[in-house]
């Protein structure tokens, strides 16, 4: 099946729920652009912007639509797999 949704995660090493999402990602062969916030300042304003203010990691976005945590769930309705 091919890829068509973009996917960003906003990480930082240290996030453990970061790093369950990154590994979610790959197990499902899903790609995905990881960007950590805990060294890129101007990742961090926008993932703000993006999310009313929000601080906290990982914010998820799939094709512009942001997850704040990782919320297997949602992030499965808006990648449509099961």
């Amino acid at each position: 099946m091919e890829q068509t949704a973009k996917v960003i995660v906003f990480s930082t090493p240290t996030c453990s729920f970061c790093n369950q999402a990154k590994r979610y990602f790959k197990e499902k062969n899903v790609k995905f652009k990881d960007i950590d916030v805990s060294r890129d300042q101007a990742a961090l304003k926008d993932m703000q912007k993006r999310t009313g203010g929000n601080s906290g990691v990982p914010v998820i976005l799939i094709n512009n639509k942001p997850i704040i945590g990782f919320d297997k769930s949602k992030i499965n309705k808006l990648l449509n797999i099961q």
